[in-house]
């Protein structure tokens, strides 16, 4: 069984710097932080360095390929958000074997009305028929299917089109509450697209446990907030995905970064350079002044970059806009350390893997190592000196 040491480095455990310490590794768990080790086991240096717990993406759409990059830039698990079972069973089972490619949790498809989003995406990629909800009691059939199909948390689709310029049906809200319902007695989570005021509280009224985006189509109010805190929501607030809806080009300024052209293929450099710039008059200011009022408020902010497994997430790119959502989220107001607890354990917690996004014994040696402080300045994320995934080194 290999054994190795990591010595030398910073430690952020995932809730906080904890100082240089020795992480020892045992197969694919963390066996001992801290602690003398033995003399045979292997040195790794990580002089001059800050060991991460293995970062996780808490809104993807992924395959075979897209986590293989996330892993490239220390993303260890990823959160996929709507994508057809027969795409998704062999991925996840290449996850489940393989420790070249990120880990992968999947919602399979998610809710939405007959035409409703995100069908009006869909053009052109021989997906499959959505299957759709039209009348509240199906709303419990829709998610068992979904069980079935292996999902392991339900989202619901509430999208009038606006923020993506073409008009679709929106469900009903009693539709939602029905789903919601149905999933909470199977013990599912159940996770709303909301990129609207009206569609989050519509959202919030029936009970979700929490957001895949922020709304971008004004300001949080203090009686928004405290219906967060009320619901004991959680927000995802894809900051990336809000920066190229309002034409900010954020996505270019990090496919600029050499540490991300390094590591990231051409065409996914120029889809990460590119934006949707559909919704023009969002005021992206006010989506960052909502991010610090939630944060501030107690509402647990979760780290997650929309990248899609094709090229259509105009300005989004799998593990290289995770570093830049942290990167926002400090702009937003978080501290670097808020931020990377928003990357490891606080999804971590929210959707129960108990098993990883913290450096302990017991844990997944799922690690990352960068030169340089990231709790001091997160940028430094970025400058990957090594990764590990339940214990084996990754390829850089």
């Amino acid at each position: 069984m290999t054994r190795y040491v990591i010595e030398g480095a910073r430690v952020f455990d995932g809730e906080q710097p904890i100082g240089v310490r020795t992480v020892e590794v045992e197969g694919t768990r963390i066996v001992a932080v801290g602690a003398s080790t033995p003399s045979t086991a292997e040195r790794i240096d990580g002089n001059g360095a800050t060991l991460l717990p293995g970062l996780i993406d808490a809104h993807t759409h992924a395959d075979v390929e897209t986590l293989g990059q996330a892993l490239r830039f220390g993303v260890t698990t990823e959160f996929d958000l709507f994508s057809f079972p027969h795409a998704m069973h062999p991925v996840r089972r290449a996850a489940a074997e393989r420790t070249d490619i990120a880990d992968v949790r999947s919602s399979s498809v998610g809710l939405t009305a007959p035409g409703g989003h995100p069908t009006q995406l869909h053009g052109g990629l021989n997906d499959p028929e959505l299957p759709t909800v039209s009348r509240p009691e199906d709303a419990a059939r829709f998610v068992d299917e979904r069980i079935a199909e292996g999902a392991d948390y339900i989202k619901v689709l509430i999208e009038s089109g606006k923020t993506l310029g073409k008009t679709v049906p929106v469900v009903e809200e009693r539709i939602v509450k029905a789903a919601v319902a149905a999933a909470h007695d199977r013990d599912r989570m159940v996770i709303a697209h909301a990129l609207t005021l009206d569609a989050t509280w519509q959202a919030l009224a029936a009970g979700v446990d929490g957001f895949a985006h922020l709304f971008i189509d004004g300001p949080a109010t203090p009686e928004l907030i405290e219906a967060f805190l009320a619901g004991g929501a959680f927000l995802t607030p894809t900051l990336n995905l809000l920066a190229s809806l309002t034409g900010r080009h954020l996505g270019a300024d990090l496919a600029g970064d050499s540490r991300v052209t390094g590591r990231l293929p051409q065409p996914w450099t120029d889809n990460l350079s590119r934006e949707f710039n559909t919704l023009p008059a969002g005021n992206f200011d006010d989506a960052l002044a909502a991010v610090k009022a939630m944060h501030e408020a107690g509402v647990p902010i979760l780290a997650g970059s929309d990248a899609n497994h094709h090229f259509g997430a105009l300005g989004m790119a799998h593990g290289a806009s995770l570093h830049g959502e942290l990167q926002l989220l400090v702009r937003a107001g978080l501290t670097p350390t808020e931020a990377l607890r928003a990357a490891t354990s606080v999804p971590a917690t929210t959707f129960g893997l108990h098993d990883r996004g913290r450096i302990t014994p017991g844990a997944r040696a799922d690690l990352l190592l960068v030169d340089g402080d990231p709790t001091s300045r997160i940028s430094d994320t970025l400058s990957i000196r090594d990764v590990w995934r339940s214990g084996t080194r990754a390829v850089q």
